[in-house]
């Protein structure tokens, strides 16, 4: 069983991601995109199996979007790659790549629908909202 998440760990839903992937008892595959990102095969394929668009993979808040100019309509999905590829903080986040699918984890509970183990018990997310009970069922 192999778990890999795109992780950014100065993002609160990146980290609620990871936390629900270690309670299910899961120790990931973690690759910091932000220094390590995925090569150009790789990022095509994850937005394709999470059943997006390029530009619905694309991250604009708190990050160089408008000034690259890229909510141009003419621009191509490789050239919107190539943006996210050159300036990674483009790529939105987490992705999590299991056996059961691909998931741009947003909100943060949507990984709950790839793991391949259930949750283990309890689980709140760090703004305090409870996602799972105790008996490691989803509670919406």
């Amino acid at each position: 069983m192999t778990v890999t998440i795109y992780h950014n760990p100065d993002c609160g839903t990146s980290r609620n991601t990871l936390a629900m992937i270690r309670n299910a008892g899961i120790e990931p595959t973690i690759v910091a995109y932000l220094t390590t990102p995925p090569d150009p095969h790789t990022l095509r394929t994850m937005i394709r199996d999470a059943g997006l668009t390029v530009r619905e993979a694309i991250r604009e808040k708190g990050t160089p979007y408008a000034e690259l100019g890229l909510d141009d309509p003419s621009l191509t999905d490789a050239q919107l790659l190539d943006a996210m590829l050159a300036h990674p903080i483009l790529i939105n986040r987490p992705f999590v790549v299991t056996e059961r699918g691909t998931r741009l984890c947003r909100p943060s509970e949507a990984v709950l629908d790839i793991l391949p183990q259930p949750q283990r018990g309890a689980f709140t997310k760090e703004d305090g909202e409870a996602v799972v009970d105790a008996r490691g069922q989803r509670l919406r």
